[in-house]
């Protein structure tokens, strides 16, 4: 939808990849669909699910054994972001280096972004 012919909306690192193929294989998903949602003090926070079949609009990255699904409301705002996953002594997740992001919340739970036509202070 909102992709360039031979250039993948997103980028999924090794680590992301092993660890959604991982989940893949543990849950007998199909993939993990990717998504926002408004909430958080920024404004809009990322959702993530197993799904056993890509829906209606979804932007299908593959990449070895995994699968991404970004749904059709997201597309726009995930494009140029690299899907990590980090492991860490006290907390491990999947990490989003989204270049469309202009600001966050403390926490990192929710991000906020430029609303195209707008300037800022409006």
């Amino acid at each position: 939808m909102f992709s360039i012919p031979g250039k993948s909306p997103v980028t999924i690192t090794p680590a992301a990849e092993a660890q959604i193929a991982r989940l893949m294989t543990g849950k007998g998903a199909a993939g993990l669909r990717i998504g926002l949602k408004k909430g958080g003090c920024a404004g809009m926070e990322y959702t993530m699910e197993m799904a056993e079949t890509p829906a209606p609009g979804d932007e299908v990255v593959e990449q070895g054994a995994a699968r991404v699904m970004i749904a059709p409301t997201a597309q726009m705002f995930l494009f140029g972001t690299e899907i990590d996953y980090e492991t860490a002594l006290l907390d491990s997740g999947f990490r989003f280096r989204n270049p469309n992001v202009t600001d966050s919340c403390g926490c990192g739970e929710s991000v906020s972004f430029a609303i195209p036509g707008r300037t800022a202070g409006a």
